[in-house]
């Protein structure tokens, strides 16, 4: 289900996060076209965080810290990142005023990025909104192979170690089915999302931001919630 704004003035940060706690989020058609249109799809992505999946080879990347990572260092630089075409993807649904709302809602402590660095360059990242105890990826980038899914790793460290319950993805594709993403209907995806948002809040830097977590740490993290 999707609707188009009727007005650009009427979307603020604060407003996009009461649209998170209804479980619609914005897109654009593409970079280039100004308007926003809200969408709630009847099947939602998820990523249970007890049933996340990491493959033989890319935990031995992971473990082996070929990549530096680091949390909220260069976030406009993964939005960026994201927005950028990929191979495959020509375009994408970033356009300027998500850039600008979801710099709005980091400013405010609602979202958050992980960089992925090698030899002093960002190679890959994902970028997020963090509600309650719910997190839902928006989108992730690599330039190198491994580096967005060496990003999703870290994240899940972290938000287990945050006390999260639910990771939303809003869709599910190939690559994302391969760490465990499944889709549920939207009934039952806003049965989550109503627990998610209630009561105490997770705490996505219970893992400090300016402390390095190893990658032996993030999978020992995530071994311990499977």
């Amino acid at each position: 289900m999707t609707s188009r704004e009727s007005a650009v003035s009427e979307i603020t940060p604060e407003v996009l996060l009461r649209a998170y706690a209804c479980g619609i989020f914005p897109m654009a058609e593409s970079a280039g076209d100004p308007t926003l249109f809200w969408v709630e799809p009847e099947m939602r992505g998820v990523i249970p965080l007890e049933g996340f999946r990491i493959a033989s080879r890319l935990a031995r990347t992971v473990r082996s810290d070929a990549f530096s990572v680091t949390v909220d260092t260069a976030f406009k630089a993964v939005i960026a990142g994201c927005a950028a075409p990929q191979p495959g993807r020509d375009d994408t649904w970033i356009n300027k005023r998500i850039r600008d709302l979801y710099v709005g809602l980091h400013e405010l402590g609602h979202c958050h990025s992980v960089e992925v660095w090698q030899d002093g360059d960002l190679v890959g990242g994902l970028y997020g909104v963090s509600l309650g105890r719910a997190f839902f990826g928006e989108s992730m980038f690599h330039r190198t192979r491994d580096a967005s899914k060496v990003a999703l790793v870290h994240l899940v460290a972290r938000l287990i170690a945050g006390g999260f319950e639910l990771l939303d993805t809003q869709y599910v594709t190939e690559h994302l089915r391969s760490f465990g993403a499944v889709e549920i209907p939207r009934r039952r995806y806003r049965m989550l999302l109503d627990k998610a948002i209630a009561g105490e809040p997770a705490d996505f830097l219970n893992l400090a931001a300016g402390q390095p977590v190893s990658g032996a740490e993030a999978l020992a993290i995530i071994a311990e919630r499977n």
